[in-house]
């Protein structure tokens, strides 16, 4: 008998990360693939979305977001730890948590249904699932119907043509920086997996599902496929860091690639949603940036902005924060 219940899907980053988790905190849990045999079970938990993760917890209302998920977890499962002991490094892990959840999300999304032949492998994979691994005869319909309908997503979740050559450099620019800071470092904050590692390593992870993107990241960025594959299964090698042994490598991930993307996206998007704005612009460093207002992502990026906020007075988080251009949208 396990103590927690997890709906997922392998093509799906969010249900990765907290796959992951579990596993890293050594949790009981049952792994259960959202497929149409089981599809009664998932709507009797689901509160008011139909997606993935839905965690089904022994003590706590069912959930479908992967962080506030994550949260509960370290809450109830305090070891092994996921909050770095420097409390500057801490606060960095969620705006790299937010970065990846919000940001490089749209990368993966629009590296896997905005080309082919990454759109048509997803399809297959997607509709595999739904059928317990044993997709029908008559797949060339329903996987067409599959990439069309993900496809027609794009421009909604800001993946669309216009974005595409700024999304695929987004990514690409932080993945070499992640790679040299992964030289050195079994994970992001030292020896220890923190939420950031969750976050980013799941979005990667389905990158390395998809043709194109995984072609590019098995060559140039060696140490960061290795690190996703130990993040499938993560164990502790060591304790966290402190900033001061991590700033040489982790500032380039900030200055070289969050401070001029997800930062100033992530800040016009929660003007834009606190006044009601249906859409908005934001001038990157690759050039304009256009989309829909993403509500869920405004109000995630507010409470990250909170958190660092209230650490005004630690002096070495918030020199790193002017060292990296990052304090003029989180300092």
């Amino acid at each position: 008998m396990t103590d927690y219940r997890l709906f997922g899907a392998d093509t799906s980053p969010y249900s990765l990360k907290v796959r992951s988790f579990l596993r890293y905190k050594g949790v009981g849990f049952e792994w259960i693939p959202r497929s149409r045999n089981n599809e009664p079970d998932f709507q009797a938990n689901a509160q008011t979305l139909a997606t993935v993760p839905l965690l089904v917890s022994p003590q706590r209302p069912v959930s479908q977001d992967s962080t506030a998920i994550l949260s509960a977890l370290e809450a109830d499962h305090p070891e092994p730890s996921t909050v770095p002991d420097d409390a500057a490094c801490a606060a960095l892990a969620l705006v790299l948590e937010d970065y990846g959840d919000e940001w490089l999300n749209k990368c993966m999304f629009q590296q896997r249904w905005g080309q082919s032949p990454d759109r048509e492998a997803a399809a297959l994979r997607v509709l595999t699932q739904l059928y317990d691994g044993k997709p029908p005869r008559a797949r060339k319909a329903p996987q067409k119907q599959i990439a069309e309908r993900m496809a027609a997503r794009l421009p909604l979740v800001g993946a669309g043509a216009e974005n595409s050559e700024t999304l695929e450099s987004s990514y690409r620019r932080f993945a070499l920086r992640l790679n040299t800071h992964l030289q050195d470092h079994l994970f992001i904050f030292g020896g220890r997996p923190s939420v950031a590692d969750f976050s980013i390593a799941a979005q990667f992870q389905q990158m390395l599902l998809d043709p194109t993107p995984s072609v590019w990241l098995n060559d140039r960025a060696p140490f960061v496929t290795a690190w996703c594959e130990h993040m499938e299964d993560p164990k502790a090698g060591g304790p966290f860091e402190d900033l001061a042994a991590l700033e040489s490598t982790l500032v380039p991930l900030f200055d070289g690639e969050l401070a001029v993307t997800y930062l100033p996206w992530a800040s016009a998007n929660a003007a834009s949603a606190s006044r009601n704005r249906k859409r908005f612009s934001a001038t990157l460093a690759d050039g304009l940036f256009e989309q829909a207002t993403q509500r869920y992502a405004a109000r995630s990026f507010e409470a990250v902005r909170k958190a660092v906020s209230e650490m005004k007075d630690n002096t070495p988080l918030q020199e790193f924060l002017e060292s990296a251009s990052a304090n003029k949208y989180i300092g």
